[in-house]
């Protein structure tokens, strides 16, 4: 017999309504209490936010603390892990960044400092969010902690030099001018060893730790009810980030549609274009569904604080970056039931053949 599959919790199964409600809850805060932008941001370590770094630490926690690390080794060196990590290369590091580029420039070629907030959006590769649309989309977690592990150690490497590249050199080929942005890689580190480093050696140590002591099914039901509480810390996460611009969004409705416009044809075709390409190369659902929620998202928390490092808090550049999550979340959501969809559409014998295997 087929093994029953498990439902969903009234949290998952209207996950898109409670982020609406979330965005909506955190833009009236900081409209109708324009203080707590002040108060979050007085709530900071340098340029990390402790709210927002407590929230999206926890949400990610679970997640990876789930990830069977003692496979990945035979995962890594499975059927198809060259072509997994060649296209997640050239789509992360080549594609996205020179797409966005490119938009920024057809969209918001005579705003400047919004077209600077979303270039800083697409240099950004995503660590932390999409470990909740893997799960979502019944993509393959390891994989997706492998490739986000990847896009970690890129990030340090390459985002300064590219920030540089596209915002000063690649932009002043255009204008006739450029502008300077100084962009440390230890304020990329720092970013990433609170946002990927902590939730990540916390889910490694309580797996084996807990694996060895308590065994594998005590440890899997305390990870399924931990794992409602990362969508809880991603709700909280949302509330807070979009209180912090709450007067801006809605004080600045038509430059919130001009970002949005650039950022939502982003994610569609780089989600697209993954997924192709996934396809044709044979890679199964899971892990093309992995390469194309690591490709499709944005590190929007690295952004907006390097936005805010080097811009400033009421920069227009920072504006951009939080508008990052408003179009980014419900269109994430969104493409997780394309994702779905396609795998009945389109992977109907690798689900029938998986059926077979448990039965």
């Amino acid at each position: 017999m087929d093994k029953p599959k498990p439902r969903l919790s009234w949290l998952s199964k209207f996950l898109t309504l409670w982020i609406f409600i979330a965005m909506l809850a955190g833009v009236l805060i900081g409209y109708v209490y324009p203080d707590t932008a002040t108060a979050i941001s007085s709530l900071s370590i340098g340029t990390t936010s402790i709210p927002i770094a407590v929230g999206l630490i926890w949400m990610m926690y679970p997640p990876l603390a789930r990830v069977r690390y003692e496979d990945l080794r035979k995962v890594v060196s499975a059927k198809g892990s060259k072509t997994m990590f060649a296209e997640s290369i050239s789509l992360n590091w080549i594609i996205g960044p020179l797409l966005m580029f490119v938009l920024a420039w057809v969209f918001l070629g005579n705003y400047p400092a919004l077209r600077n907030g979303i270039i800083l959006i697409g240099l950004a590769r995503c660590i932390a969010m999409v470990i909740v649309w893997s799960n979502l989309a019944e993509a393959d977690n390891e994989w997706t902690a492998i490739l986000v592990a990847v896009n970690s150690v890129f990030q340090i490497v390459m985002y300064s030099v590219l920030a540089f590249f596209y915002i000063t050199i690649a932009s002043g080929w255009i204008s006739g001018t450029g502008q300077v942005v100084n962009i440390s890689l230890l304020q990329v580190a720092q970013s990433v060893a609170i946002y990927l480093g902590i939730p990540f050696f916390a889910g490694v140590i309580t797996r084996f730790y807990f694996l060895r002591t308590k065994g594998k099914e005590w440890y899997e039901q305390l990870m399924r009810r931990l794992g409602h509480t990362s969508l809880i810390a991603l709700l909280f996460t949302i509330v807070v980030m979009f209180s912090l611009k709450g007067q801006f969004i809605v004080g600045l409705p038509l430059d919130v549609v001009r970002v949005a416009i650039p950022l939502l044809v982003y994610f569609v075709v780089m989600f697209s274009v993954a997924f192709a390409l996934g396809y044709y190369s044979k890679l199964g659902y899971q892990r093309t569904a992995s390469l194309s929620f690591t490709a499709a998202s944005n590190n929007f928390e690295l952004a907006i604080a390097v936005a805010v490092a080097v811009f400033g808090l009421a920069s227009q550049e920072a504006f951009a970056a939080v508008i990052g999550p408003l179009i980014e979340v419900p269109v994430m959501i969104s493409l997780v039931n394309v994702a779905l969809w396609l795998r009945k559409k389109y992977y109907k014998d690798e689900d029938s053949n998986n059926k077979l295997k448990v039965r």
